[in-house]
């Protein structure tokens, strides 16, 4: 048995081998099996996720750790139905001083001063006086937008990782900026609209190390948050035209574009619905990008998408 620690990368190369490491408890549920209870995990570090299972001891061992944790665990890498899973056999709570927080989260690809540098350049693009004002009094304070550029855009479909919410917002602008070209659409709207849409998750989230609602993001939720907050912006900026403040305010509470999808108000304008789609096109392709990343090199289906019930074929070119 290996002791050096094996990335979850790396663990679809060591199917049937065991393994000790450390890793973060990302999602912990104790359920029903057969003949008793068990432990179902989604561990995380740096480079991905993965699933984990504690078969004996399960309900002793849940109240030893928390989803958010991290913990040692000894396992054996198993493959099942074509995905690489862990079969614990031993695991205890890993004190803080065994392991760096850092190496636990996930992070978008992109470096976060190409990002930052790619937004501000969205803000740059909108000349609309007003709504310019507000984009900069929002996002120039930089305790704030520290925080936005650390944020995740998710709990766990699309961009659930650190400057997932940066990443996303600018993929929804760059596919906004790029409606714009073919449908009479207003260009500075729709780009502030996309630069915002999502701006409270900063306060639906906690994601110091596994990524978990807020008590106000749970309650109130970011649509509404949102909201909150242009209309309090908006408020400091002297002769804040009414009718722009609402088509902006429009564009934040139907972005989620159903009611069956915890939207506030269905799109009504053109510039909504554009929004909408815009945002949900970007979502849900990286969704589904992020599971065929996370399949085993040889697989031909990802692991089953609870969200939008159903599996993905994965694609792969012939040399």
């Amino acid at each position: 048995m290996m002791d050096k620690q094996s990335s979850i990368a790396e663990l679809s190369e060591r199917v049937n081998e065991e393994i000790i490491g450390l890793y973060l408890v990302a999602e912990k549920e104790l359920r029903d099996g057969k003949n008793d209870q068990f432990l179902r995990l989604r561990l995380q570090d740096r480079s991905g996720s993965i699933s984990a299972n504690v078969w004996k001891e399960a309900k002793k061992l849940d109240s030893e750790f928390d989803a958010g944790d991290v913990i040692k665990l000894k396992a054996n890498v198993v493959s099942f139905k074509g995905q690489i899973q862990l079969s614990i056999t031993k695991l205890r709570f890993a004190d803080k001083s065994e392991y760096s927080i850092e190496d636990f989260l996930t992070r978008s690809k992109i470096e976060p001063e190409v990002l930052a540098e790619r937004f501000f350049s969205f803000v740059d693009k909108v000349e609309q006086p007003y709504l310019n004002k507000l984009l900069h009094l929002i996002f120039d304070d930089k305790t704030f937008f520290a925080q936005y550029l650390n944020a995740p855009a998710a709990k766990g479909w699309h961009h659930n990782y650190v400057h997932g919410l940066i990443e996303h917002s600018n993929s929804v602008a760059s596919l906004c900026e790029f409606a714009s070209s073919l449908y009479p659409v207003n260009y500075d709207l729709l780009i502030c609209g996309a630069l915002l849409h999502d701006v409270a998750k900063v306060r639906e989230y906690d994601s110091k190390t596994s990524i978990e609602f807020t008590d106000v993001g749970r309650l109130v939720g970011h649509l509404s948050m949102s909201d909150q907050l242009v209309c309090e912006t908006a408020a400091r900026i002297p002769g804040f035209p009414d009718e722009l403040l609402l088509n902006l305010r429009h564009l934040i509470l139907a972005h989620h574009g159903e009611y069956e999808k915890a939207s506030v108000r269905l799109p009504q304008t053109l510039e909504a619905l554009v929004l909408h789609l815009c945002d949900n096109l970007d979502a849900q392709s990286v969704g589904v990008a992020q599971m065929i990343e996370a399949a085993p090199p040889n697989a031909v289906w990802t692991e089953f998408d609870k969200l939008n019930s159903r599996y993905y074929k994965i694609y792969r070119p012939i040399p």
